[in-house]
């Protein structure tokens, strides 16, 4: 892990730090290619998507074993023993718990002033597909943390969309954990093919109005471009990204053991130790190679790569400095390991999520807490928030006034109608009083 001055560090690493994967994803050959694979969709449907997962993904498939049939459903039970299968439904008695207590009430109403009632009334969209990363590991963790604030919300239809392994079968946990939430559409293929399915239909794919779901930037870029065929992105989501703001008080152990947390996902993922204290950042450094040594060698791998491409420890002069490089960079996942992790996260504005203190690891966030592990990556925490039940509801304005306090604003009504050339806007309230 190379060390750096905030102050000091060259113009052009500086801005591939901030950059990031959003490079990657919205490269033009990259796009490109995922419209040449919508497109083909659009054409040809269901062949399509047998052929792109043969070409991409190297497995095989006839048009009947894109959906999962509820017998491999039932064998998935087989291969999930007890222990896994208990941790999933507590997981996700958690985010539903959590997303419970976000909802708001469906209907809210409340008299502003005499006679006038205005409000807002909650609905859930009608469909939505998520989709599952597969290509790097299993990531039942993300099924939960997509779809069980969708069942909160009262999602009617709920497609789940998922890569093959590489006999053609779907990964066993992602199926249990799809069933203990009662979603029963799952499908497998390639990722930017499926994606583009699940935005346009297809004979076995349903169309849907939302989809979403962390992948690598082919399947984000494809994401961003079905949008043109009007379905709604969640939230982008791309290559998991981790920063940890800390000071001269917090553990270099376990900043070292939290940094390893996330870089452990991909090359393409970027971990960021931003401190006021060089000591910290040396001894972190030191450490490091420790922990290294526990992983698995190709796991250790895209550790390292993550550390060192779009990663590193940051020295800031000032705690100022530090929180206002949080807040340019904007990071999926921040822990702040300071003395006061309050008066800091006061003073956080772009993050996909804040943890405080070095008792709240990234793992315990991913898994156990509740709270959304779905975040929006590539500075778009500037923006966009992660995914929980306020993502999979519609807002809808509601009003009432009672006649006087109509005759009320009846001069406002009329003055701005006027002035921008509405005729039919006065007339609808002056013939009220005025029959003509």
């Amino acid at each position: 892990m190379e060390i750096s001055r905030l102050g000091q560090i060259a113009p052009q690493r500086l801005q591939a730090i901030l950059r990031r994967s959003r490079a990657e994803i919205f490269a033009p050959e990259r796009m490109a290619h995922v419209r040449r694979i919508i497109e083909d969709v659009e054409r040809r449907g269901d062949a399509a998507l047998v052929e792109s997962t043969q070409r991409f993904d190297g497995v095989a498939l006839t048009s009947d074993r894109l959906r999962v049939d509820r017998q491999e459903i039932s064998q998935a039970y087989e291969a999930v023993d007890d222990g896994l299968r208990a941790a999933m439904a507590g997981s996700i008695e958690r985010v539903r718990r959590y997303n419970e207590w976000l909802r708001p009430s469906a209907l809210a109403l409340e008299e502003l002033e005499d006679g006038l009632t205005a409000g807002i009334k909650f609905t859930p969209i009608g469909s939505v597909g998520v989709y599952i990363p597969g290509g790097k590991g299993a990531f039942p963790s993300t099924l939960i943390t997509l779809v069980t604030p969708a069942v909160v919300a009262g999602v009617e239809e709920i497609a789940v969309l998922l890569p093959p392994r590489k006999d053609g079968s779907a990964d066993p946990a992602v199926l249990v954990a799809a069933d203990l939430l009662g979603v029963s559409q799952i499908f497998r293929c390639n990722g930017v093919a499926g994606v583009a399915a699940l935005a346009l239909g297809t004979a076995t794919l349903p169309q849907v109005q939302a989809l979403g779901g962390p992948g690598n930037p082919y399947v984000t870029a494809a994401q961003i471009a079905v949008q043109a065929y009007g379905v709604r992105l969640l939230s982008i989501l791309g290559p998991t990204e981790s920063m940890i703001l800390a000071d001269e008080t917090a553990d270099p152990d376990r900043l070292a053991l939290d940094l390893l947390n996330e870089a452990e996902h991909g090359t393409d993922s970027a971990v960021i130790l931003i401190t006021t204290a060089e000591a910290i950042a040396v001894e972190v450094q030191e450490r490091l190679p420790r922990y290294l040594g526990h992983l698995p060698a190709w796991r250790r791998q895209l550790a390292e790569a993550a550390l060192s491409r779009f990663g590193g420890a940051l020295v800031a002069g000032t705690m100022e400095e530090a929180v206002a490089f949080v807040n340019l960079y904007a990071p999926e996942h921040l822990q702040i390991a300071t003395r006061d992790p309050y008066d800091i996260l006061q003073q956080i504005r772009n993050a996909g999520e804040v943890l405080l203190g070095q008792h709240t690891p990234f793992s315990a966030a991913n898994y156990a807490i509740g709270v959304p592990a779905a975040l929006p990556t590539s500075g778009f925490a500037r923006v966009i928030s992660g995914v929980t039940v306020l993502t999979y509801l519609k807002a809808t304005s509601v009003a009432h006034l009672r006649g006087p306090a109509l005759t009320r604003l009846r001069p406002l009504i009329e003055r701005l109608g006027r002035y921008e050339d509405f005729p039919a806007h006065v007339l609808a309230v002056r013939a009220r009083e005025e029959p003509m």
